[in-house]
Parts: C-alpha cells; sequence; structure tokens
C-alpha cells in the first residue's frame, strides 16, 4: 500500500486481491486456499465497495465521466484509403459527440468536410462519444491531405486551433541518447 500511495492513489480506494491464475483461486469464487483472506473494501466518495473475489472487484469499478458536454476533439491516430469507400480517419473521441453529417475541421491544417459515416468494429454508429475509437468516413479529403495527430473537431461549436506555441514540461523515459528533430515520442 505504500507504493500505491507514493503513485498517487488512495489505498484505501484501492481493492488488494490476493489471487492464483494457474488455481483460479480468488478468480470467480472466494477461495479456500486462503482462509486468512477475508475480502477486499474500498471507500471512495461515489460509494464504498467490498467483495472477495477479482471479478467482484471488476464489477465494482465506476466507469469513468464522459465529457459529451464539450467541444468535440478527436485526435487522429491514422488515416486509411479504403477501396468503395474512401478516406477514413481513425481515432479516439477525447471529448464531445461525433455524428454522421457534421461539418468538422482538422487543426492545424485548417481542412473542412463532412462525415459521411462513423464506424466501431465494422459497425456503423449513430454517434461517438467519449473513450470510443472509431473510423469516420469524410468527403473530398484525400488521405494524403490528412496526418496522424490532426485534431477533429466541430467546425461550428469551437473548433480546434493550431498554437503557435505552447509551454509543457516533459519527462522522456527510454531516453534514446540524443534528441533530434524526427524523433517521435509518445507524449501521454
Amino acid at each position: 500500500s505504500s507504493y500505491i500511495k507514493k503513485i498517487g492513489y488512495n489505498p484505501a480506494a484501492v481493492a488488494f486481491v490476493p489471487i492464483s491464475g494457474w488455481h483460479g483461486d480468488n478468480m470467480l469464487e472466494a477461495s479456500t486456499n486462503m482462509p486468512w483472506f477475508k475480502g477486499w473494501k474500498v471507500e471512495r466518495k461515489e460509494g464504498n465497495a467490498e467483495g472477495k473475489t477479482l471479478i467482484d472487484a471488476l464489477d465494482a469499478i465506476l466507469p469513468p465521466s464522459r465529457p459529451t458536454d464539450k467541444a468535440l476533439r478527436l485526435p487522429l491516430q491514422d488515416v486509411y484509403k479504403i477501396g468503395g469507400i474512401g478516406t477514413v480517419p481513425v481515432g479516439r473521441v477525447e471529448t464531445g459527440v461525433l455524428k454522421p453529417g457534421m461539418v468538422v475541421v482538422f487543426a492545424p491544417a485548417n481542412i473542412v468536410t463532412e462525415v459521411k459515416s462513423v464506424e466501431m468494429h465494422h459497425e456503423a454508429l449513430p454517434e461517438a462519444v467519449p473513450g470510443d475509437n472509431v473510423g469516420f468516413n469524410v468527403k473530398n479529403v484525400s488521405v494524403k491531405e490528412l496526418r496522424r495527430g490532426y485534431v477533429a473537431g466541430d467546425s461550428k461549436a469551437s473548433p480546434p486551433k493550431g498554437a503557435a506555441d505552447f509551454t509543457a514540461q516533459v519527462i522522456v523515459l527510454n531516453h534514446p541518447g540524443q534528441i533530434a528533430n524526427g524523433y517521435t515520442p509518445v507524449l501521454d
């Protein structure tokens, strides 16, 4: 629990469950091989939870709030050209809602286009909400015009804009020895 505290979590809000995946102890059912373990308990402002197994702990996890009320922000992870469909940018909705028929803008290139369709796992969606990894078909935009890292937003409601500069504090893990032009670390 000291490690949990050290990395910034409240130990009272973390379920500690001793398990054995090999033997199935405390995975789905309480184990008779661990009579010393009386169960886990978490305390949080949304309500306390308790149980004995890993599945109980997983079921007790509260889903994160989905900021659908904020402006649409969808950073592109990749862009594909799919035969018979066209240009399909792919990314995770961070905030807002993406719907077919919406007119979106891609920053910083300032490319404006209409969303023809939105798909997740090869299924059409009426809308994509924060947390959804989606692909969406766009009209009259070449795959060469869009790049990973661009951000899609609603062109009519608080569209994303490029910044001339910004200040950030960055920690580089697995340092390559020398950082030069073209180095592409993952920023979390």
